[in-house]
């Protein structure tokens, strides 16, 4: 992989920083894009690229805002591949309605595209890879409203189309923001004559240890609360779709999407096949694999969380990209040792 460059947006957040690790540990060189100096020191600051050591195989520009026009002007310059990664998120719920247009619809589509123009503008380049969700796939009743059919499966090639609003909450309109950057980038594709593949990833909830969360109190702040919130002693009485992925998975999809033998297209990102994830598991696997801190009551492990079932066929996914999703007990493991340590348990 020496000389293949790999642009890289979004490297600071949980997924972005996994993918960018797992870059460079499978021979890539990166250059990354972040919004300050502050994002960069921490990912330099990171124990797994200090371990790697990358010295100029690692590099960066500053871009504040990479919704801007002409943000990514320059910067692909010598790449060969890209990853964007980059999308505004829901972490606290403190959106305004009024916002949701200028904060997560707006930026996740203009960033998308504005990517794609500068790569179709750039020399070189052979395989752009962008991350989707499952929820740009389905319509959201199925997420907040009711259970999709029994008879029916979300696939790699499941698609919903989007609603106008007004949205009743953030997710419901990061949900918007992802089916409409991915509507997005694939009328991109069928109306431009481009030298370079596009496919998108499309995971379900990503879990797993966020190396850069490294303060306990920001460690909810992110998807691994649908792990934590019962082992916490959160009750909950409203259901949360059965579908999970381990952060390091998704991050080797990425990766492996890179690679020319990888058919370009959509790929979903889901672990325990169309059994999908139990939530209320959580707090079995972390009774069976931290007892002492059960016992301790460092964490309460008596919370509630009841699971809206969601089949999902990822048969494909494995087969092409020559792996196996981690199990759901494996992520409850990643999550709670990570939380544990911040705590200063064991």
């Amino acid at each position: 992989m020496s000389n293949k460059l790999v642009f890289i947006t979004g490297g600071s957040g949980h997924v972005g920083f996994r993918t960018l690790v797992t870059a460079l540990e499978a021979g890539y060189d990166v250059r990354a894009a972040v919004r300050s100096e502050f994002k960069k020191d921490l990912i330099l600051s990171a124990p797994s690229i200090k371990a790697l050591n990358p010295k100029d195989r690692l590099s960066f520009v500053i871009i504040p805002d990479l919704s801007a026009p002409g943000a990514y002007d320059a910067v692909l310059q010598g790449a060969t591949y890209i990853i964007h990664i980059a999308s505004p998120i829901v972490l606290k719920g403190d959106y305004d309605p009024s916002e949701y247009q200028s904060a997560l619809i707006g930026p996740a589509v203009e960033g998308t595209t504005s990517i794609l123009k500068a790569a179709a503008e750039t020399d070189g380049i052979k395989r752009v890879v962008i991350t989707s969700s499952i929820v740009a796939q389905i319509d959201p009743k199925y997420f907040f409203e009711v259970d999709r059919p029994e008879n029916e499966v979300l696939d790699h090639t499941s698609r919903t189309s989007l609603s106008a609003g007004p949205y009743p909450t953030d997710f419901h309109a990061y949900n918007a923001s992802k089916i409409a950057a991915l509507a997005a980038t694939e009328t991109f594709v069928k109306t431009h004559d481009l030298s370079f593949d596009v496919t998108n990833i499309h995971p379900s909830f990503v879990t797993g240890k966020n190396e850069l969360v490294t303060d306990v109190s920001d460690f909810t702040l992110g998807t691994n609360v649908t792990i934590m919130g019962s082992i916490l002693g959160n009750k909950s009485d409203s259901p949360l779709v059965g579908a999970s992925v381990h952060v390091n998975d998704v991050a080797y999809m990425h990766v492996k999407a890179l690679s020319p033998e990888i058919p370009a297209g959509s790929y979903v990102g889901n672990s325990e096949g169309e059994k999908g994830t139990v939530w209320q598991d959580a707090t079995r696997f972390a009774a069976k694999h931290f007892p002492q801190a059960v016992q301790a009551k460092v964490v309460p492990n008596d919370g509630t969380q009841p699971t809206r079932r969601l089949r999902i066929d990822v048969t494909r996914e494995e087969r092409v990209m020559g792996f196996v999703f981690m199990s759901f007990e494996e992520q409850v493991k990643s999550v709670v040792e990570h939380y544990l340590e911040l705590k200063g348990g064991s």
